[in-house]
């Protein structure tokens, strides 16, 4: 029994490690990029500087992403004027747009704060929230072509709403050059969606071929969370560029690690780029056919450095009296998974961005699987986390009967180990042989109370992401004072709960003869400081404890009976 409580002390010890680390990893990473927003990166965009990728008979380049009238570092051009924008508006959207960019967007549907009046801004034109998607076009030796700094001449002035029983809302823009070539971009909005569909179509009706690459991207200045403290929900999620392509799948980077690595020079034939943070992201979704390649870049800005995710595709050639139509995905949402499922592309769902581990990620998909399917029949994603610990619990039952079985049978060993210390006194080598042999002829493992312990680790930490990252929960109520799962208990009830019931199971597990009193020092304290490590975790992932752990003394307290009917002369058989 000593081993199994070292195991279990270590096994919590390392769930507060990891939690600890995966928050103070994710801090950081926002700390550097709020505090040094003029850090010179070496992988940064001069105003002139050539996109990798771009096919090499291309002597043209995608010009900077800074803020547009925002003042650069010095060598980086400022850009001109943004044009005028329109402003769009769905159910589910409200986006400011100028034919070349995607300005601002906010989410109709998610408040900032449960029942209140403002809405979650997922994008900005604000130069110190900057944050934009952006697409366009670099001619070929020189050729004129519209970039995301271009202006374009929306069809009307607008605005544009989709109207009650309108399931679609086309918003045409076009821009015209001199060399006769013209391009007509259209954004289709449509209900209930958050993915825009853009669309190019290219017509030369001069009288010299036209060669022209395609290039889309996010660009923003990463979101400041200081203010929101260090508990608050966004400050555990991933916040930086993520990608999915073809070869290498998903992939991801933190803001800060932008001037760290190599700047990303990645191949794909479709995939995705998108920004990541808490609960929502913004991804262009290019034509799973079109061969193009990832490339992340930075610039700075006296507002902050600004981070750019782009795809650039290979080049295009449009003879005199041709068109050609060029299409891809814009979205702009949240992190739900039967809408990004209803996308049907490759790789979409990993934007739920569980873990940076992958069988934490696995392991928290099938959860969430599970749970969507009990909230389904329940309605209530309070009681479906309750039903999936239920689920939980029922499937690791043989291990835990096991566990307690395991502690149950050590009880019978106590006056048998008490007398072996009582022989041997001081003598721990002697007294650790004499009580491995004891073991070894009542065959008696007393390691086998552990991997139940163990294989629970994994549980909790993927419940612990899959909670706080879904945003089918957030804002979700469960009873009373529970009126967000994601959040923490406002009142402390929960996590006040899980100590009491941790306390009343360590009570009815007996401190094994010979334990080290450090251990025993350490075991009493234990439920204290788990407690105070769950005062602010979500709430979901507390009420998955408070029930997780009521169960266990409930098994625990039901084998303790069954052993001690059979040690008394009962009939009943431990199984």
């Amino acid at each position: 029994m000593n081993q199994t409580r070292t195991f279990l002390i270590f096994a919590w010890l390392m769930v507060a490690a990891l939690l600890f680390m995966n928050w103070n990893s994710d801090q950081r990473a926002k700390q550097v990029a709020a505090a040094n927003p003029q850090a010179t990166a070496a992988t940064a965009v001069k105003g002139n500087s050539a996109v990798p990728g771009a096919a090499a008979a291309n002597n043209g380049a995608v010009p900077t992403a800074a803020v547009p009238g925002a003042a650069t570092t010095p060598g980086m051009s400022a850009a001109p004027a943004a044009p005028s924008s329109i402003e769009v508006t769905t159910d589910v959207l409200k986006v400011r747009l100028n034919g070349a960019a995607v300005t601002y967007a906010q989410l109709l549907q998610y408040p900032i704060v449960k029942d209140g009046k403002d809405n979650v801004v997922l994008m900005s034109d604000a130069p110190e929230t900057y944050y934009a998607a952006q697409t366009g076009w670099v001619g070929a030796n020189g050729a004129a072509a519209p970039t995301h700094e271009a202006t374009f001449v929306p069809a009307s002035a607008g605005p544009y709403v989709l109207a009650a029983g309108q399931n679609e809302l086309k918003v045409p823009f076009v821009w015209r050059g001199e060399n006769g070539v013209t391009v007509t971009r259209t954004y289709t909005f449509k209900r209930g969606q958050y993915a825009v569909d853009v669309q190019d179509v290219v017509s030369n009706a001069g009288t010299t071929p036209w060669s022209a690459f395609n290039y889309r991207q996010l660009s923003r200045v990463p979101m400041h969370l200081a203010s929101k403290g260090p508990m608050h929900p966004e400050s555990y999620s991933f916040n930086g560029a993520a990608w999915y392509s073809d070869a290498e799948k998903y992939d991801k980077r933190a803001f800060d690690k932008f001037a760290k690595e190599d700047a990303l020079n990645q191949p794909s034939t479709g995939g995705w780029i998108g920004m990541l943070q808490h609960h929502f992201f913004s991804a262009w979704i290019p034509d799973t056919k079109e061969p193009v390649r990832f490339n992340t870049a930075t610039v700075n800005t006296n507002t902050g450095t600004q981070y750019v995710l782009r795809e650039v595709g290979n080049a295009h050639t449009v003879a005199p009296g041709q068109q050609l139509v060029n299409s891809a995905r814009l979205w702009m949402g949240p992190k739900r998974i039967d809408l990004i499922a209803a996308q049907n592309v490759q790789g979409l769902d990993r934007a739920v961005d569980y873990s940076s581990f992958s069988i934490f990620a696995w392991i928290a998909n099938i959860l969430f699987w599970v749970l969507s399917h009990i909230h389904d029949l329940v309605r209530n994603w309070g009681w479906a986390i309750v039903g999936l610990t239920i689920v939980i619990r029922a499937v690791l039952y043989p291990l835990t009967a096991a566990q307690y079985k395991s502690a149950a049978k050590m009880r019978q060993f106590s006056p048998r180990i008490k007398q072996l210390q009582e022989r041997y006194g001081d003598d721990k080598q002697k007294l650790q042989m004499a009580t491995m042999e004891l073991y070894r002829k009542e065959k008696f493992n007393p390691m086998a109370g552990c991997l139940p312990a163990f294989l629970q680790i994994p549980i909790f930490m993927s419940m612990y992401w899959m909670l706080a990252e879904s945003v089918e929960l957030r804002h979700a109520p469960w009873i009373g004072w529970i009126q967000d799962l994601t959040a923490r208990d406002p009142f402390f009830i929960l996590p006040i709960l899980n100590v009491a019931i941790m306390m009343l199971t360590q009570h009815f597990t007996p401190i094994a003869p010979g334990m080290d009193p450090m251990q025993v020092k350490i075991m009493k304290y234990m439920p204290l400081a788990f407690g105070l490590l769950m005062l602010f975790m979500p709430a979901g992932l507390v009420l998955y404890w408070v029930v997780s752990g009521l169960i266990g003394l409930g098994i625990m307290l039901f084998i303790n009976k069954r052993v001690d009917a059979q040690n008394t002369g009962g009939n009943v058989v431990v199984s």
